[in-house]
């Protein structure tokens, strides 16, 4: 499975390089994260808790991050194993830009399953394995942002003489 996705980032690439390479930043971005230790020198090791489909494990692995061009670029690699679940291994090469006075970081992602995991079908695990990348580059943002504030984007809507938009049963914004 692979994805590529790309999003603007608030704060200049030296400050999403950092974050990157840091392992309490991680623990707060990996979804489901109950421990990061190490470095980005020696690799880090992860504890993470994931539920994929009716299937719920604790997965153990390493993460090493490599080809690290400083404040551009990097290769970030992992694996771990989830016991009777099965494994899941993955990488993604990140490219950070200046634009805008921030950042444009942008990704590819290519992720492996076996296991229990690879019997629940390719339709559920890609879907599992988007939702994560996109959850820990939101994460990411959120961290070095701070969270956007939902009231704050209402009164910048009504400022410019916009009505908010109202969410519906399933969280669709309707127009």
């Amino acid at each position: 499975m692979q994805m590529s996705d790309t999003r603007q980032i608030s704060v200049p690439p030296a400050e999403v390089y950092a974050a990157l390479l840091d392992a309490e930043t991680l623990k707060q971005c990996v979804p489901g994260a109950q421990e990061v230790t190490g470095d980005a020198d020696s690799g880090f090791e992860a504890t993470v808790v994931q539920k994929v489909g009716p299937v719920k494990a604790t997965f153990k692995g390493e993460v090493t991050i490599t080809d690290r061009v400083e404040n551009q670029s990097m290769k970030i690699d992992g694996s771990g194993k989830g016991g009777a679940a099965g494994f899941a291994k993955g990488g993604a090469v990140v490219n950070l830009a200046e634009k805008d006075g921030g950042t444009e970081l942008s990704y590819d992602v290519e992720a492996k399953v076996g296991g229990k995991l690879a019997q629940l079908g390719s339709r559920i695990i890609d879907g599992f394995a988007k939702k994560m990348a996109d959850q820990f580059f939101q994460n990411l943002q959120d961290t070095l942002e701070g969270p956007a504030a939902p009231e704050a984007a209402e009164e910048a809507e009504a400022a410019a003489g916009e009505a908010p938009a109202k969410k519906g049963w399933f969280g669709k914004k309707k127009g």
